[in-house]
């Protein structure tokens, strides 16, 4: 972002300094002087969900250019950029554009209070309703009734990905009470797709489905997907359809996958095609997220080792990477742990702890809120070492022994900050 961009954010975040202020009362007011862009977008899928967002949007994303279509996509945070939050038509924003918006927002506003967040949402549905394109996949900033994105008419269709504990501050302390939250982007008559949940989620995800009187597609009553010898097998009342393995690995991503197409397949656009989905569902990319790495820092790792990335930072992120790191058994893993220091580490670290051959705490100096390394040292009960740094750690690792992976996780933040490093 240029230093213009950056001047007007600072200026914004002076309107309203608490950083996360879950309303949508101020931004209505300001779509409202910006002349309702919220209700001139292409047909929207509105994605929330603890984890798995991210994950979700990309599957939504390929599938359709795949079909020929060109897609807009809003999602947050960024890792390395911030113009990957906005994507316009297929494109990241320009920085001009970027600017020239953020200018605009900024003097119809006119001074009110408006958080950043909010700020940048606007930005995002004027540039949205501006630039023409088939579909927009709207990602939840946070929770999903009082989201900034909920200011949008309709949407064609709503997914809900995993919810587990997280943001706790702002949602609740309990994970009906999350789900609550998360289910408040579901519309009448709006399909509503949603993966593995647990017990306590699903149960408040369908009595607000029914109370709302919107059709809820569940996995395993409404729609299924599985391993097959080449792939995954998708089914819902439409038919069956074999797909190829996801572009995204791990075993969670299948969830993801299907969650994805059976709200699309709910929707029905004409441009949908079998073909289309088996294409976008294997050329899906989404970076931060078991992300195989090869440049600087992977070149620090001896030859045959493996450098991955992962921005999983909470209980549910952490189960999914432990299943990834038990089929991983037939080389050492050793793991690096960087975390926000709102998240509860030993939660996170859990289930990682017995698949670790050693495991790391570590903190970059650019990374947003980084937990300290002594706290995810005492979570893990003493069993991590101090890094205290990725480039540290890694270059501490023990060498002996057949190739090994390595691991990085804890934080998008930090997943930010490594692919900063590891840039050739």
């Amino acid at each position: 972002m240029s230093r213009r961009s950056e001047a007007i954010l600072e200026r914004l975040h002076a309107l309203h300094p608490v950083a996360i202020d879950l309303s949508l009362g101020r931004l209505q007011a300001l779509l409202a002087k910006l002349g309702h862009p919220e209700r001139r977008l292409p047909p929207v899928v509105h994605v929330a969900g603890t984890n798995g967002k991210g994950s979700t949007c990309a599957f939504l994303r390929a599938i359709a250019e795949a079909a020929g279509q060109r897609v807009h996509v809003f999602t947050s945070p960024h890792l390395v950029r911030f113009h990957e939050r906005i994507r316009l038509a297929g494109e990241l924003v320009a920085e001009e554009l970027l600017a020239a918006t953020l200018e605009e927002v900024e003097a119809v506003n006119a001074g009110a209070a408006v958080t950043v967040f909010e700020t940048i949402t606007a930005v995002a549905l004027l540039l949205y309703s501006r630039v023409p394109a088939d579909l927009l996949v709207l990602e939840v900033g946070l929770g999903g009734r009082f989201d900034a994105t909920n200011v949008i008419d309709p949407p064609a269709a709503v997914a809900i990905t995993s919810i587990s504990m997280d943001h706790m501050e702002f949602l609740g302390d309990s994970l009906a009470g999350i789900a609550r939250e998360k289910a408040g982007i579901m519309k009448p008559g709006v399909p509503c797709a949603t993966g593995i949940q647990a017990p306590e989620a699903m149960a408040v995800l369908e009595a607000c489905a029914a109370e709302v009187g919107a059709p809820l597609l569940a996995r395993d009553a409404a729609w299924r997907i599985g391993p097959r010898e080449g792939g995954l097998r998708y089914a819902d009342a439409a038919g069956a359809l074999d797909l190829p393995p996801p572009g995204l690995l791990g075993a969670h991503q299948a969830d993801n996958a299907g969650i994805a197409i059976a709200a699309l397949r709910a929707w029905g656009p004409a441009w949908l095609t079998t073909e289309a989905i088996a294409q976008g569902v294997a050329r899906a990319e989404w970076p931060g997220r078991l992300q195989r790495l090869h440049g600087a820092l992977a070149a620090m790792l001896p030859p045959g080792w493996e450098l991955w990335l992962d921005g999983g930072h909470n209980a549910g992120g952490g189960a999914a990477l432990a299943v990834q790191a038990a089929a991983w058994a037939d080389r050492p893993l050793h793991i690096l742990v960087g975390m926000k220091g709102t998240k509860v580490v030993e939660d996170f670290l859990r289930p990682l702890l017995p698949h670790a051959a050693t495991l790391w705490a570590v903190a970059e100096p650019g990374q947003h809120l980084a937990t300290p390394v002594e706290r995810i040292v005492a979570a893990s009960g003493g069993v991590a070492r101090p890094g205290p740094t990725v480039t540290a750690a890694l270059a501490a690792l023990p060498q002996e022994g057949p190739p090994a992976r390595v691991l990085v996780c804890g934080s998008l933040y930090l997943a930010g900050e490594v692919l900063k490093l590891d840039s050739p």
